[in-house]
């Protein structure tokens, strides 16, 4: 599966990149007997369906023209948005999310919790600092960065 995603990748950058928007993700599951190839896309205030239209039309091209088909089973290709709640993937997801409200959830406990909801305050290579409201009082935990699992954004209610 990992070669489909890194082909796909290749072809997709640069129609991606031409359009000037960001490729946030490219999974290839299955899913209840479907398979699914699955990119995510942005751009500064967001993507409109319109360019997801657009880039699938172009990708969808490029993959037929492909002699041999490196997608040998029958699927269905979705491009969309990362949501609101868009996962922090790299370097670049995490400062830009710096203020913001994350979910992050941990390999391991830290005080006695694996999941934490709060604002990013601050990011180093090794760690990050979240404030967390707890019962009306904020905390600020240090979270070292190789105890992250998965991290998003979030949306606070």
């Amino acid at each position: 599966m990992d070669n489909v995603v890194d082909i796909v990748t290749q072809l997709a950058t640069p129609i991606i990149d031409a359009h000037q928007f960001e490729l946030v993700d490219i999974e290839f599951v299955n899913e209840d007997k479907s398979w699914y190839l699955r990119l995510y896309i942005d751009k500064p205030g967001g993507i409109t369906i319109d360019e997801c239209a657009l880039v699938s039309d172009e990708l969808s091209e490029k993959l037929d023209e492909l002699d041999p088909d490196p997608i040998p089973q029958a699927y269905f290709l979705e491009v969309s948005s990362p949501g609101a709640e868009r996962p922090l993937k790299n370097e670049r997801d995490y400062k830009r999310a710096v203020g913001q409200y994350v979910h992050v959830s941990l390999y391991q406990k830290l005080s006695g919790e694996k999941v934490y909801e709060g604002t990013l305050t601050e990011l180093s290579d090794t760690e990050l600092n979240l404030k967390v409201n707890l019962k009306g009082r904020f905390k600020t935990f240090t979270i070292p960065r190789d105890n992250i699992a998965k991290a998003r954004l979030a949306i606070k209610f």
